[in-house]
């Protein structure tokens, strides 16, 4: 028998309205979602443009959409942009992409990733600024306004900005997660700091040594379960993703990235000359550059906080690494040390305050906030960021450009087998069975869609006569031919 103390007290007698309330926003969180809302708004525009212009940067964008193509039919993520059978989880280790998957399924198109890494930077742009109005007084006055400049100043930041440029990549998701990590640390919740940490590993494999640098800084505030947990988790699961796991699913059976470090591996790199990885580190200049930015994008407050820590694996790899793009600000390696970045600042001016230098007290509470957000805003124009030249006739191709190239993409039926390279990438990923150029499938492709205005140091003058040499057995005639962009089909072979 059921008592009336033993009965559910769920919703008896309390009206729908009072009900309905409970999933309204609260008053104090409500800026804070407006914000983030614009901010969608924002990086959706931003990404959505280049794609609606033609204008991908990179293959890297259609990789992922093949990858949660995949994920959506509940196939084995094979990329056919990478080769013939490529497994993308041999390349590097990002199930957590698979969360896209039933959103791709209903909206099947290259936008429905661009809106979901849109979403994902958004709603970090709403965790850094309600932790900020409650860092720094939640309910007292200017909390909340310092909490939305800062919030804004994050949001324009260089890093989310140009990782929205540059379309989707696996950090969309590291984005949020890091953001959760340091609000829960400046906040002093250790074990959800913790929780949040913990599936960073599925979102690349060099997420693992982030992971490590968080329990590193957890033992450093005398957090010591939480702390050991995190410092053995996470170099663990980096060990047994680049020596097991991505072995297991490459097609050569190693971890192709070992190459891009100066010892040939990690293990050379960290232990056999270690002087030269130290002088790495700091040359060319441009990494220190990188660096300098970094730091004064906060004011150089963050390095009052040792959350700032978490930013030395990330710059490790990238300054270690032999790809000239990982050492500057462009392209999407920024994008997961932004969150770091300006939650160590705001905690570095909680730690100010109650220090006993009155110059930086006085710099930490008056003028860090407007530092940062000025900063923000003028790198904005003094380096024309995306939400400044979003139309920017120079970065996309003009209305007669996208009309020919739509009637190029319009002449390769769905399901066909495609060789292309990047122009019309990101429009054919969704509907056929697409291939780099030059690294297609034994048998003769059925297309051939060229761009001859870039990418060649000698560009063929005849697709046809191009793919023939591909497949010498293979007769192709050119069916489009307009504006240095050529079509052809595969007619015998």
């Amino acid at each position: 028998m059921t008592t009336d103390t033993d009965a559910p007290s769920a919703d008896i007698g309390v009206p729908a309205e009072s009900r309905f309330r409970r999933f309204v926003p609260s008053s104090s969180l409500r800026p804070h979602l407006v914000l983030a809302v614009l901010f969608l708004v924002v990086f959706t525009t931003i990404s959505v443009l280049r794609y609606t212009h033609y204008a991908a940067m990179s293959w890297d964008n259609s990789i992922f959409v093949q990858e949660v193509r995949q994920y959506a039919h509940l196939h084995a993520p094979i990329v056919t942009i990478k080769g013939v059978d490529y497994n993308i989880l041999g390349d590097h280790f990002s199930p957590i992409i698979a969360l896209l998957a039933p959103f791709y399924l209903v909206f099947p198109s290259t936008v429905t990733l661009l809106v979901g890494q849109a979403a994902l930077f958004a709603w970090s742009v709403g965790i850094v600024s309600r932790t900020v109005e409650q860092v720094l007084g939640d309910g007292e006055r200017g909390a909340r306004a310092k909490g939305l400049a800062v919030g804004v100043a994050y949001g324009l930041s260089f890093g989310l900005q140009r990782a929205a440029d540059v379309g989707f990549h696996e950090i969309a998701f590291g984005v949020p997660l890091l953001a959760m990590v340091l609000r829960n640390l400046v906040l002093k919740r250790w074990y959800p700091a913790a929780y949040w940490a913990l599936p960073l590993v599925l979102v690349k494999e060099d997420m693992g040594l982030t992971v490590a640098m968080v329990g590193v800084v957890m033992l450093l505030q005398r957090q010591w379960k939480p702390g050991v947990l995190l410092t053995v988790f996470g170099p663990l699961m980096f060990l047994i993703t680049i020596n097991l796991v991505i072995p297991h699913f490459n097609i050569h059976g190693h971890y192709d990235y070992d190459s891009n470090l100066p010892g040939g591996s990690i293990a050379q790199t960290l232990f056999d000359k270690p002087l030269d990885t130290l002088h790495s580190l700091v040359n060319p200049v441009v990494k220190l550059h990188t660096t300098g930015y970094l730091l004064a994008i906060t004011g150089f407050m963050a390095l009052r906080s040792p959350y700032v820590l978490l930013v030395i694996p990330t710059l490790f790899w990238r300054y270690t690494g032999s790809v000239e793009f990982y050492w500057g600000l462009d392209w999407h390696y920024s994008a997961v040390l932004m969150p770091i970045l300006f939650l160590a600042t705001v905690d570095g001016i909680q730690r100010a305050d109650s220090g006993r230098v009155e110059w930086l007290r006085s710099y930490a509470t008056k003028a860090v906030i407007p530092v940062v957000t000025a900063i923000s805003v003028t790198l904005c124009v003094v380096w024309a960021l995306p939400i400044t030249n979003a139309t920017d006739p120079s970065a996309l191709n003009s209305a007669d450009r996208v009309a020919m190239l739509k009637r190029a993409a319009a002449t390769i039926p769905n399901g066909a087998t495609v060789e292309a390279n990047i122009t019309l990438m990101d429009h054919l990923a969704t509907r056929t069975e697409l291939y780099w150029v030059g690294s297609g499938p034994a048998r003769p492709a059925q297309y051939f869609a060229l761009d001859l205005s870039y990418g060649w140091s000698d560009p063929p003058s005849d697709v046809a006569s191009y793919a023939q040499q591909q497949y010498p057995n293979a007769t192709y005639k050119v069916i489009f031919n307009e504006g240095q962009f050529q079509v052809a089909q595969l007619v015998s072979g």
